[in-house]
């Protein structure tokens, strides 16, 4: 009986660790590469990406220049279930939603006043090196864009 109990508690740790690990396939710091990424004319960067566990939530924290090359900051904490939540520092948005795909992907729109400014989807590559954004939306001119930007693990 209590080989079985040992056995069962194993594998209720490896799933769990299985589930976690998962789960931190975005957590981390992201850089990103300027090479290999395309930025239309007008277009927000974030140089800098962090994902951190904000108790059961999320917390995304981006810095790096909006539309006219000046610095941005913004910090958006929630969950990855499509719902919206505050975001603040971002002058295009005031909400922003993330839903998980699956384990290495996510959908995402920033919106402003309840109508969407951007939307993407973010892929983590299967090493778990590699973060691939591709978003479209407005400029603060109303003029759409596409970009594609792919960031570093730190």
């Amino acid at each position: 009986m209590r080989g079985k109990a040992i056995i069962l508690a194993s594998v209720l740790c490896l799933v769990a660790a299985t589930t976690t690990l998962a789960a931190d396939a975005f957590l981390g710091t992201w850089k990103l590469n300027e090479a290999k990424s395309t930025f239309a004319p007008g277009a927000p960067k974030n140089s800098t990406v962090v994902y951190e566990a904000a108790g059961d939530s999320v917390k995304v924290t981006t810095d790096g220049v909006d539309g006219q090359g000046k610095p941005a900051h913004s910090e958006w904490t929630g969950k990855f279930d499509g719902k919206d939540y505050p975001v603040s520092g971002d002058a295009n948005s005031d909400t922003r939603s993330y839903a998980k795909v699956n384990d290495h992907t996510l959908t995402f729109a920033n919106k402003k006043g309840g109508k969407a400014t951007i939307n993407g989807r973010i892929v983590i590559s299967a090493d778990g090196k590699t973060r691939t954004v591709q978003l479209n939306g407005t400029d603060t001119q109303g003029k759409p864009f596409t970009s594609s930007a792919v960031y570093d693990k730190q």
